[in-house]
């Protein structure tokens, strides 16, 4: 009988070295056996076996509630956020995790996002469930829904209606000038201008 490295089967099965000690560490997918070396090896039957094991996980897959706000400031709307994806999926009968997270819509590097996306590439994740679409990403959501489709994970959201806060548009678009501003150094004067009156607006519509 052929034995695989963890490496070999981890390429194989086109998972990740990390998920198979993960799956190895919850029993989901022992190695065949483990040398006195310590590298995990698994077996041919293994290999042939994986799409039912496969199938199984599928069954098992996540319902992920995830919920964002743009700044610390608006920690009391991220808790509010939170209940109202809690009960939605309560009242759907979900079993459920929640996956928060503090920082720009247009920011691809959160904490919370990563962890997103680790579970999706995994399989681990059978529905993201979302208040707002703009609460996944504000710019680039067709991609994170390309993602999903790819690895069979459905993203619904609640409310389809285009509402977003204020304050947290404006933050988002400050972001993307003050990009812009860096790439086109010659327009830097110019961004400035729009930065300040984008923050005077809010300020005054805030009074």
């Amino acid at each position: 009988m052929n034995y695989y490295s963890i490496g070999e089967f981890a390429k194989l099965i086109g998972k990740t070295e990390q998920t198979l000690r993960n799956w190895d560490k919850n029993s989901t997918l022992k190695p065949h056996h483990i040398a006195p070396s310590g590298y995990r090896y698994y077996s041919q039957e293994q290999l042939n076996h994986f799409l039912g094991i496969k199938n199984t996980l599928q069954m098992n897959r996540k319902v992920i509630g995830y919920c964002r706000v743009s700044s610390h400031k608006q920690k009391d709307d991220l808790n509010r956020q939170e209940d109202n994806v809690k009960t939605y999926m309560l009242a759907k009968g979900y079993q459920f995790e929640i996956v928060t997270d503090i920082g720009s819509g247009i920011n691809y590097n959160k904490k919370g996002l990563n962890q997103l996306i680790d579970l999706i590439t995994n399989s681990e994740v059978e529905r993201i469930v979302v208040l707002y679409k703009d609460r996944l990403l504000r710019l680039g959501f067709e991609l994170i829904e390309n993602l999903c489709n790819k690895y069979g994970t459905t993203i619904e959201i609640i409310d389809s209606t285009d509402k977003t806060e204020e304050q947290e548009l404006v933050e988002d678009l400050v972001q993307i000038i003050t990009v812009s501003c860096r790439l086109q150094g010659k327009r830097a004067n110019k961004a400035k201008k729009m930065i300040k009156e984008l923050l005077e607006d809010d300020t005054r519509k805030e009074s």
